[in-house]
């Protein structure tokens, strides 16, 4: 068998995939796309899961990957076994619906028996227990003897995660000789020594499972399959181990010839090599992608494995840095299946370079502090260090908490992960209130504050609306960072830029920044000191990085419209002292695409005749196309102009002045149209107070007058039909329909108190005498509360001189009324008190005046009750 070397292995897998009419795909991006449930890609299938699910249709039925893939769950045993590793390559072939079983089986033996070279007699396929097919497949079609075919159960052969598709698998495994055996006379297919390596697996996706292993046959049938490319190259290389490869070795050696190290004669030594050989490949591959190392997510996965072949470097003696030498082995060892890696190479280089400095930095008087740490603990005969301690090494010295695990391990001392966690949490909420005090700019000042004073920013945006500019520096939320990469949300600074940073009133642009590898969406702009402007918003596609030269466009239409509703404010303030008088001063206004507002000194609400003028003004002017210009010019110069300026502004020796015609003069350093007619028209909306001797004007223009037309076209229409007559005949239905309903009302009310009175009948003879007062408590049924204020006004006057108490139920809700003549309340009758006193007997409270009371209750089964307790409750009252 020929010993192929790992770029050969992928080249002749995909190419003989492609020759079975597969589409041969790049790899994709670590990074996982529109995938929340995966910090990193993973597997082969990962990235391709939205064509498995039917969200997205595949380019072809057929393809087939070498996807480059990492996995962190087992960091802690990398270096320590020969077998893991956090990156890792993938071989696959994929069917969407089209080939199965037959071919998919088919195709594994060919490729492994007569591309490769693999001896038949040594390979031992397996299937799922219930996998018939597949069994008579490698049996029957394969020639494989019934003694060779292993069958397993669900945890080795089924695959499946929860409800939704799933399937048998089957696998194939390599006999690679009793030297890698256990030498247990039982030792097969199964057993957990290295002999009988698996080597790939083909998942069959026929089922769908319904959450309660309820399987049902698929209707499209998929196949995915996978096989490490590192596993494959140590059999056929007949090495011991994916650190024994042609690329891996080769990298493997460049650290142990750093190290001044021989690998294979010291377990130690061996560790810390392997950790370094299989560390700096993942973040070589990583940063290639776009990540960036940080303090969470993928971005930390980064820095830690960074930071743990930092110190396992230190642990060999390694002297000065040496990262960025072992990538660019990485980097020669794999672009000829990852070209990216070599275009990229200068900044992957400059990434590694720039964190090794930031650990150098502060291992040292970290691992100094450890020292002291570990003193004090074998002092005290203690095992364990505080998780208080342990965040300290980690806000302090930069030491991630399985660093400072990992040293100690060695010591056989153990860390308070939970206190930590609990010391971690108290920052995270710290970090939480001090930006609910400082609001959103105070969130950012601590990341912006770390941009280098002498950067600034060029706003060339009065004259151009794209530009093309380098990007300067690049920031997350919290941490300054060399590159951002899809989803990723920061703030990106270029030295000259045509999009307008909010200021003045005025919101600021929208819009994209694109380079060669990524597009930035513009969500804010903002203005910093040291004349600094910050594009805010978040990476939509690939990676953009600082050094990129950027095309920087503003959207046309949000311009646009913003100009509108600005210029119309100059043109409003105008108009305002015109019809109120000179005391009108702007206090302040926002403006962007859809509306404007404006804030003025005044000191009374506007009458509709004044608000009408003010919008007439505007609008001869508009209609004028009175010409915008604009002037730079000494400040002095221009308060001669009569020039207004923005009350409490502060303006430098030089101002720029907006002039519309001879009707407006005012320094702004916002957009404008060039001419008013551009504006096309403008609407008052409302007009309000906002405070003590200001009040505040909104209002529309152009596009976001158009719109509210429309809209109130479609609420007129809506209104005519459900009335059903046309809008021009709506005020004459709505004065027919009005006349109409009073006169209903005038008849329900005439019916209601006709059967209140009904409902009550001769209610007189309940009248009965309390301490001298009479007292009429009657229940009466199906009668609302009008109906039975009305009716105990009636039974009032009946009674002459006393008190009327009555109760009635309605729809399930009770409705309690007293009534107390003058008299009766000088003699201490209080119809609020005596309401409020019965009133929890119907599961309700109420009250009211001493002569007039009501209450409302959910329990009409408490109603006789209720009534029955009025006599002596009114009782204590005239006492």
């Amino acid at each position: 068998m020929q010993k192929y070397g790992v770029n050969e292995l992928r080249r002749m897998f995909l190419e003989f995939f492609e020759s079975k009419g597969h589409l041969a795909m790049k790899s994709f991006s670590l990074v996982p796309h529109n995938d929340k449930s995966l910090l990193l890609i993973n597997s082969g299938m990962a990235p391709l899961k939205p064509y498995f699910t039917g969200q997205e249709i595949p380019p072809c039925k057929r393809v087939t990957t070498c996807q480059k893939c990492i996995r962190t769950g087992d960091i802690e045993n990398v270096g320590k076994t020969a077998r893991h590793g956090t990156f890792f390559e993938m071989l696959g072939n994929f069917s969407f619906g089209d080939y199965f079983k037959k071919e998919s089986i088919a195709w594994t033996w060919e490729f492994l028996t007569e591309v490769v070279g693999l001896d038949p007699d040594r390979l031992y396929p397996s299937v799922y227990l219930e996998d018939d097919e597949a069994w008579e497949i490698w049996n029957k079609d394969i020639g494989i003897p019934t003694e060779r075919i292993f069958r397993f159960g669900k945890e080795d052969n089924f695959w499946e995660h929860g409800s939704g598709p799933c399937g048998p698998c089957s696998e194939v495994y390599y006999d690679r000789g009793e030297a890698y055996g256990c030498g247990k006379p039982d030792c097969t297919v199964g057993c957990d020594c290295d002999r009988y390596m698996e080597i790939w697996n083909n998942v069959f996706t026929q089922f769908d499972n319904d959450g309660n292993n309820n399987y049902t046959e698929l209707e499209q049938k998929n196949i995915d399959t996978g096989m490490g490319l590192e596993r494959l190259a140590c059999i056929v290389q007949d090495v011991d181990s994916m650190f024994d490869v042609d690329t891996i070795k080769e990298l493997r050696e460049h650290v142990s010839r750093l190290a001044d190290a021989e690998y294979g004669k010291e377990y130690d030594t061996d560790v810390s090599i392997r950790v370094i050989t299989d560390h700096i490949r993942s973040v070589t591959f990583m940063i290639s992608d776009g990540i960036m190392p940080s303090n969470e997510g993928r971005g930390y996965v980064l820095r830690r494995l960074l930071r743990r072949a930092c110190r396992h470097g230190r642990l060999l003696a390694i002297q000065g840095k040496f990262l960025t030498k072992l990538a660019q082995t990485v980097i020669d060892g794999s672009k000829d299946g990852y070209p990216e890696l070599e275009e990229k190479k200068d900044f992957i280089l400059k990434v590694i370079d720039k964190e090794e400095d930031q650990f150098n930095k502060t291992i040292d008087q970290g691992l100094s502090i450890l020292s002291e740490m570990e003193a004090e603990l074998e002092k005290k005969g203690e095992k364990t260090l505080s998780g208080e301690m342990a965040f300290k090494l980690y806000d302090t010295y930069g030491f991630p908490l399985d660093l400072t695990k990992e040293i100690l391990e060695e010591k056989g001392i153990d860390v308070d992960e939970e206190g930590f966690q609990a010391a971690m949490e108290i920052q995270r909420k710290t970090a939480r209130d001090a930006r609910e005090v400082t609001n959103y700019m105070g969130a950012d000042v601590t990341v912006y504050e770390s941009i280098d004073p002498s950067v600034t920013s060029v706003f060339v945006g009065y004259d151009h609306l794209s530009y093309q500019s380098e990007i300067t520096v690049l920031t997350t939320e919290t941490e300054l960072v060399d590159a951002l990469t899809e989803g990723q949300a920061g703030t990106l600074f270029v030295g000259e830029t045509p999009f307008y940073a909010t200021s003045g009133g005025q919101e600021a642009d929208k819009g994209v920044i694109r380079t060669a590898e990524g597009e930035f969406q513009v969500e804010d702009v903002i203005k910093l000191l040291g004349g600094k402007i910050g594009h805010v918003g978040r990476v939509t596609k690939g990676m953009v990085k600082v050094g990129d030269t950027a095309e920087l466009l503003v959207d046309e239409e949000t311009r646009a419209l913003s100009a509108n509703n600005h210029s119309a404010t100059h043109l409003l303030h105008k108009a305002l002292r015109m019809v109120l008088g000179s005391h009108v001063e702007q206090a302040g206004s926002s403006v962007n695409a859809d509306r404007l507002r404006f804030d003025f000194t005044h000191f009374s609400a506007l009458t509709a005749e004044e608000l009408q003028k003010v919008e007439d003004i505007v609008n001869e002017q508009i209609r004028k196309h009175l010409d915008v210009k604009v002037e730079n010019m000494p400040i002095e110069e221009a308060k001669k102009t009569g020039a207004a300026a923005l009350f409490g502004e502060k303006y430098g020796d030089i101002v720029r002045v907006v002039s519309m015609g001879d009707f407006s003069v005012e320094f702004c350093g916002g957009t404008h149209v060039a001419n008013t007619g551009a504006i096309s028209a403008f609407k008052i909306l409302s007009e309000t107070g906002v405070a003590a001797g200001v009040r505040r004007i909104e209002a529309l223009t152009a596009k976001g007058l158009s719109v509210y037309y429309k809209e109130l076209e479609e609420k007129l229409l809506k209104a005519s039909k459900l009335l059903k007559t046309n809008p021009d005949k709506l005020e004459e239905k709505i004065q027919h329909l009005q006349n109409e309903n009073k006169a209903l009302r005038s008849e329900v009310e005439s019916l209601k108190s006709k059967l209140a009175k009904d409902a009550a009948g001769d209610v007189m003879d309940q009248v009965t005498e309390v301490s001298g007062v009479k007292l009429l408590a009657a229940k009466i049924e199906d009668v609302d509360m009008n109906g039975l204020r009305e009716l105990g006004d009636q039974l009032k006057e009946k009674l002459g001189e006393g008190v009327v108490v009555l109760a009635s139920a309605m729809g399930g809700k009770v409705s309690l009324m007293a009534m107390a003549t003058e008299d009766a309340v000088k003699k201490g009758a209080h119809a609020g008190n005596l309401i409020k006193a019965v009133a929890s007997l119907v599961g309700g409270g109420g009250g009211g005046r001493p002569n007039m009371a009501q209450a409302g209750g959910k329990n009409p089964e408490g109603i006789d009750d209720a009534v029955a307790k009025v006599p002596e409750v009114l009782k204590e009252q005239l006492k």
